[in-house]
């Protein structure tokens, strides 16, 4: 981390150590009291953030004015270069609309086109805040709203009366409208509702909110709804105990169209004599129409499972690591690799998914998968599978946990950089985009000592613009007992389930 600041920051610092040894409390009420005073210093802190984000990006849009004049200086005498690179710096630069532009564009955004933040700013808020660069450009938006627009929720914000999250609230349910017609919904809040608002709960909030923004302008909150139609996706995250959440964000006639059809099924099969509950019956089916199987057991996609050897082979309790997901049981490995149905109610087990078994290796000290080399330029085959199971699938950018979608050179082709394992990364589209504007420098910091000879993953170095450093190394795939084959080194099993 960059290290820097004046007597402003020398106090930040100061609070902190003040807030690690914080005295005990002598009785449950003042620990009543420090839990109230804390969670007011919280949302103090997040008005604090607000102002700085604000002062950041207009601090940056000076910038991007200044590259901007050296690129038409450098156009009026044809010096292409000149004016390539300043046109690529004030794009790094440049900071969300200004608030003649956001006014301006007022109809626009309520046909769904919310104000732009560029990436560059979006990333450095991000990694500041040990946050995703999809929140960075959510938090700096919201800091333009409550500094330009919704003074009163900033001063809510700064006394402690209103948290961040009822802050963003009440923003979001307000993207729709002008800059003007927010203004009106927060003196409106301001003197129908007051101090009060803190005390309201989020539902209460948001509707109260949601009816001021349904009579300054409906058909722009009509015009919203059409446009979060495009927004439609779905999404995974992990869950515990091996699970996982698959969401889908639809329109709510289809949404509910679809459970209807869930439960129907469910309903039936029960009355056949399904043993198994309702729950899982919708489970079960929505699998099975998805995937097209007769049964969900043989799905023919590709399931990346990384297993030492002595988990697959001899009952090691070493967790074994799904890519994409995380450590899972080696049991549960173990039954995977065996297409044991664990489906109740089920017998049949007539279609099986076929299992492949690619010998790699992990390095014995953390666990992290070694080195492939190749000499093409993309990452493509067996070398791209390797990458996508030795990072997780998941971005390496800190703080970033959106799926892997570009494999990308370090240090970059066109300056010799090599197309191998220890000089590559996984990382989503955002964050690639990110590391290629100007000020930006990403290089691999070499492993020191043992590690080295063993070819692990790169440890890799992100500078932004301002000059704070950000580390990033890929994580351990399974994590074995420190004591135990501490010098051995462990076989990895990739285990891919292809029809």
């Amino acid at each position: 981390m960059f290290e820097s600041g004046g007597a402003a920051t020398a106090d930040l610092r100061g609070v902190l150590t003040a807030l690690t040894g914080l005295a005990a409390a002598a009785d449950d009420a003042e620990r009543v009291t420090q839990l109230d005073l804390l969670e007011r210093l919280k949302a103090a802190c997040a008005a604090a953030q607000v102002r700085v984000t604000v002062e950041l990006a207009e601090s940056q849009a000076q910038v991007s004015e200044e590259w901007r004049r050296r690129a038409r200086d450098a156009a009026g005498v044809n010096d292409f270069e000149t004016w390539r690179r300043a046109r690529a710096a004030a794009r790094a630069a440049s900071c969300p609309e200004s608030d003649d532009t956001t006014e301006r564009s007022g109809r626009r955004r309520q046909r769904g086109v919310r104000s732009r933040v560029e990436p560059g700013i979006a990333a450095q808020v991000a990694l500041a805040r040990r946050e995703s660069p999809h929140v960075g450009s959510r938090l700096v938006r919201l800091a333009y709203a409550l500094t330009h627009e919704m003074p009163y929720l900033l001063m809510l914000l700064e006394r402690g009366v209103l948290s961040e999250r009822r802050a963003t609230l009440v923003v979001r349910e307000c993207v729709a409208l002008s800059l003007d017609q927010r203004s009106q919904v927060d003196a409106e809040l301001r003197h129908t509702v007051g101090d009060e608002l803190g005390r309201l709960s989020e539902k209460e909030l948001t509707s109260r909110v949601r009816a001021i923004t349904y009579r300054l302008d409906a058909q722009a909150v009509v015009d919203r709804a059409a446009h979060a139609e495009s927004e439609r996706r779905v999404t995974l995250r992990p869950a515990p105990d091996t699970m996982c959440w698959l969401t889908a964000l639809l329109p709510a006639a289809q949404g509910v169209s679809v459970l209807a059809a869930l439960t129907r099924a469910a309903d039936s099969a029960r009355v056949g004599g399904d043993a198994r509950n309702k729950g899982q019956l919708m489970a079960d089916t929505l699998v099975d129409r998805i995937t097209g199987q007769a049964t969900a057991d043989a799905v023919p996609v590709e399931v990346q499972l990384v297993v030492t050897d002595r988990a697959l082979l001899s009952g090691d309790g070493t967790p074994a690591c799904l890519t994409g997901y995380g450590s899972v049981p080696a049991a549960w490995a173990r039954r995977l690799l065996t297409r044991t149905p664990a489906r109740e109610g089920s017998a049949d087990v007539s279609e099986r998914a076929q299992v492949w078994l690619r010998r790699l290796y992990t390095h014995p000290a953390d666990g992290t998968l070694v080195a492939m080399d190749s000499h093409r330029r993309v990452f493509d085959g067996g070398l791209r599978r390797f990458l996508l199971a030795r990072d997780g699938g998941i971005c390496r950018m800190p703080g970033c946990g959106a799926p892997i979608r570009h494999l990308d050179h370090v240090q970059p082709y066109a300056e010799a950089g090599p197309t191998t394992a220890a000089n590559a990364q996984g990382l989503c589209v955002r964050c690639n985009l990110v590391k290629e504007l100007l000020g930006w420098h990403a290089r691999v910091v070499e492993p020191p000592g043992e590690r080295a000879a063993h070819g692990p993953p790169p440890t890799v170095e992100v500078t932004t613009p301002t000059g704070h450093r950000y580390v990033s190394t890929a994580p351990p795939l399974v994590h074995e007992d420190p004591y135990v084959g501490e010098s051995r080194l462990e076989h990895a099993l990739e285990l891919a389930l292809a029809a």
